[in-house]
């Protein structure tokens, strides 16, 4: 029986190669070579680089799927300036990647979410899941004290609610005081405390 050649695996393509593939190829090529990058001694410099000129949204789903899977800080801060993208598309990719390699994003949170733009703020809100729970909770606490714009304070409220512990409902009661107007978040503010204070 003769024998059959296996297709070469991504990881066997050399760097030169994936890096012409990335810039120059058709929409299929850099799309097997983000895949092939991934696996690739300094891949993540060359995903990092595609990243900033890359529009296919197949293409960017592998490129934001390789650097989440290296999970280093190198993946973190090519991801992060996406956040403020215009393109939803972008912001949504970029928070995903950054939920999942937690490990290198969250040196990160705390100055996102004291980020001037609120957009900013409201997005790193779910950052805040990956976190400790003493962590998290301190962040959002200090994110409601001082938050001024009611939408994300009512990301920290919605994150609360599931993650929130007892030392979180002063920072939810003053923050209801501040927004009383406002009757959604009052409500989303009354469903974190009854099931942070709940049996």
């Amino acid at each position: 029986m003769p024998l059959i050649r296996r297709p070469s695996l991504p990881s066997e393509s050399s760097a030169a190669d994936t890096t012409a593939s990335l810039t120059h190829g058709t929409s299929d090529e850099r799309w097997a070579a983000a895949r092939a990058a991934a696996v690739q001694p300094g891949g993540v410099a060359l995903l990092a680089a595609a990243l900033a000129q890359e529009r296919d949204p197949r293409v960017l789903e592998a490129i934001f799927t390789g650097l989440a899977r290296a999970g280093t800080a190198q993946s973190a801060a090519a991801v992060l300036p996406l956040i403020r993208s215009h393109d939803a598309s972008l912001r949504a990719g970029a928070l995903d990647a950054l939920r999942a390699m937690p490990e290198a994003s969250s040196p990160h949170v705390p100055r996102l979410l004291a980020d001037p733009d609120a957009d900013v703020r409201l997005l790193s809100c779910e950052l805040v899941r990956g976190l400790p729970e003493g962590e998290a909770n301190r962040l959002l606490c200090d994110l409601l004290d001082r938050e001024a714009e009611k939408n994300v304070a009512a990301a920290a409220v919605e994150v609360l609610a599931e993650i929130g512990r007892s030392e979180a409902l002063p920072a939810l009661a003053r923050c209801a005081e501040r927004f009383a107007g406002d009757a959604f978040l009052a409500f989303s503010i009354k469903v974190a405390t009854d099931r942070i204070d709940g049996p």
